[in-house]
């Protein structure tokens, strides 16, 4: 889902660009400035996207910890379990019963002190794929504005191209979280066509 996420922003950045120009009027300067204008702010986008991914990382692992330390510190059995409901999923949660929030507590309390929370190679990693995942996406987009020099031409199939990737990217979330795929593509186009307008209108 976060994958499907940083994609959907990647593509209204450089949407913002593409559509955003008038392309009746604009000569082969212009197309190269708006080439040069999204490729950099998708190289930014990549650059924060990844450093919140690693920021992520670091806080998950750390409430870890500090779900460890408070079930440790609980004044009572009754309030560890509790720490223990509390820290999981509501659906999950649920199901539990307290023999076996007992044993996780039991469990957690046996534990040695965890070592203070770091960043590992997978971390970083994943960090330059969602860099490279950001970033990359811009150059479907953009391609026919390399390779036609009829820019009316060129911004149709970039756009063209543009929905296929929102239906593309609907379509997954919907796959993913239990919706109709073909219905959430469909909707994710007319709200990323809205998201660019808007962005546009003011001024991005």
């Amino acid at each position: 889902m976060d994958r499907i996420s940083e994609g959907l922003f990647g593509l209204i950045m450089v949407l913002t660009f593409t559509c955003a120009m008038s392309a009746a009027e604009t000569g082969r300067e212009d197309v190269r400035a708006m080439l040069i204008g999204a490729l950099g702010c998708n190289l930014a986008w990549g650059v924060i996207d990844a450093i919140m991914y690693l920021m992520a990382c670091l806080s998950e692992r750390a409430q870890g910890v500090t779900t460890l330390r408070a079930v440790r510190r609980a004044h009572s059995p009754e309030h560890g379990r509790q720490v223990i409901a509390d820290s999981l999923p509501p659906v999950i949660g649920s199901v539990v019963s307290p023999e076996e929030l007992e044993r996780a507590r039991q469990q957690l309390a046996a534990l040695p002190e965890p070592a203070r929370p770091r960043l590992g190679t997978d971390d970083w990693m994943g960090a330059v794929a969602v860099f490279l995942w950001v970033f990359l996406i811009t150059f479907p987009v953009i391609i026919p504005f390399v390779f036609m020099h009829d820019a009316v031409a060129a911004l149709r199939v970039s756009n063209g191209i543009a929905i296929a990737l929102l239906f593309l990217t609907g379509y997954r979330f919907g796959h993913a979280a239990g919706l109709n795929p073909w219905k959430t593509g469909i909707v994710m186009v007319i709200l990323g066509t809205v998201l660019v307008a808007g962005t546009i209108a003011l001024g991005g």
